[in-house]
């Protein structure tokens, strides 16, 4: 894998600096207007540069699309985690992982805000927790515990033995006075607002 996507990076290179070669060059006036003429009208009048300019096309089509497939194939690779069952192949979506670890985070009462990315490599399942506090907490054993559950429960609904890694990033601490003040207020109702006078014609 690793092999043929070498040879694809090396390919587009090569591929593209010629293109950008000869575009300088004929802005600097290096590659005469002449001989590009004649380049194109030998190409399109000679049967045998045809036959050749034509294959050379198809086969950069052939080698974009394949390295446009093995690109994609391999991110949509490393987007899902693959196991074999007895009976076939199994593939878990890092969305649903993700949800997984919203769902299980989200209820604790410490916790206002959180937004869980799930990452998967050769070294196993990292889990990236960004969590907005609603209160004071001793944030080392908040951590602790909820490391320890996350890696449990995935690990269990998985049924994989790969090490997975929870990194917890605590990017605010909201106190309770900040949370009431960014409450939205409402308006008071009819019943609750004080009467006013009427004072216009007809009135003292």
């Amino acid at each position: 894998m690793r092999f043929f996507s070498t040879i694809g990076v090396l390919f587009y290179t090569l591929v593209l600096s010629m293109l950008g070669g000869l575009i300088i060059g004929f802005t600097l006036h290096l590659l005469k207007l002449d001989q590009v003429i004649f380049l194109l009208t030998s190409s399109y009048t000679d049967i045998n540069l045809r036959i050749v300019v034509g294959l050379t096309g198809v086969l950069l089509i052939f080698i974009s699309t394949s390295f446009a497939q093995l690109i994609l194939g391999r991110f949509q690779k490393e987007r899902t985690i693959a196991f074999t069952n007895p009976s076939g192949q199994v593939s878990v979506s890092l969305s649903a992982v993700e949800d997984l670890v919203q769902r299980l985070t989200a209820h604790l009462p410490e916790v206002k805000e959180v937004r869980p990315d799930v990452i998967v490599n050769k070294k196993g399942i990292h889990v990236d927790l960004r969590i907005v506090l609603r209160s004071e907490v001793n944030i080392p054993d908040f951590t602790l515990r909820v490391q320890e559950m996350i890696k449990g429960r995935v690990q269990d609904i998985l049924g994989v033995e790969e090490d997975v890694n929870v990194r917890i990033h605590i990017s605010k601490i909201i106190s309770k006075k900040d949370e009431k003040k960014r409450e939205p207020t409402e308006p008071p109702s009819d019943l609750e607002q004080p009467s006013i006078p009427f004072k216009g014609y007809g009135r003292a």
